[in-house]
């Protein structure tokens, strides 16, 4: 068997959410506000939060990628826009039109009009120096896909999203949270072993190493 594609959905057993957060790193930038707009926009930050099919770096034994058009079914839905996730922070929201969100040919899209208050300002401002250069989103999966033709470096494909959160600004973007991935990945590799260990048991002790890290 030279490899292993497993369709599966987020169960979310991590507190009943299977909630996760990744980031993008493609800079952000701010416009001025409109001429026209709604009162109280001090300006525009404009990034993504998800690039499409880029992999990521490794996480704990396997890598990800997002697949076009994962996004499709939340763009409607009332996303905010959060700074470094932090429901206290908002400087955003869909509902109210302060936040929009679009998926193109490079990943998701979002433009954030900033409040004229202590938050808004002040995330201006790091975004102007540089501070504040990333962008996070957080989410539950609907459907991901795992490919196992390189046992020692299994991928990760999240094809659909099922619930999104929040997206924004973020100090350290980085893959925060990995635990509901690693337990697909857990969970994969002991439906492999039902399969691998009647032929070589040796095979199931050495995959349960690497999972441990062990080599």
């Amino acid at each position: 068997m030279s490899s292993l594609l497993v369709q599966s959905r987020s169960t979310g057993t991590d507190g009943g959410s299977g909630r996760e957060v990744r980031c993008a790193m493609l800079g952000l930038e701010l416009r001025a506000a409109p001429a026209e707009g709604q009162e109280g926009n001090i300006g525009v930050a404009v990034g993504y939060a998800a690039v499409f099919e880029r992999f990521s770096v490794e996480l704990w034994g396997f890598r990800e990628k997002i697949r076009a058009g994962a996004f499709a079914a939340v763009l409607e839905d009332d996303v905010r826009a959060l700074v470094n996730h932090d429901s206290n922070l908002v400087i955003g929201r869909r509902k109210a039109g302060t936040l929009r969100l679009q998926e193109d040919a490079l990943g998701l899209r979002c433009e954030i009009d900033l409040p004229d208050t202590t938050v808004g300002r002040d995330t201006k401002e790091q975004i102007r120096r540089g501070d504040i250069d990333g962008m996070s989103f957080s989410f539950v999966t609907d459907k991901e896909e795992w490919d196992w033709s390189d046992e020692d470096n299994p991928v990760r494909t999240i094809v659909a999203v099922a619930e999104l959160y929040d997206v924004g600004p973020v100090t350290f973007p980085a893959y925060t949270d990995t635990s509901v991935a690693m337990r697909a990945i857990e969970g994969r590799s002991r439906e492999r072993e039902g399969v691998i260990a009647a032929v070589c048991p040796r095979a199931v002790y050495e995959m349960r190493l690497r999972i441990a890290g062990a080599f």
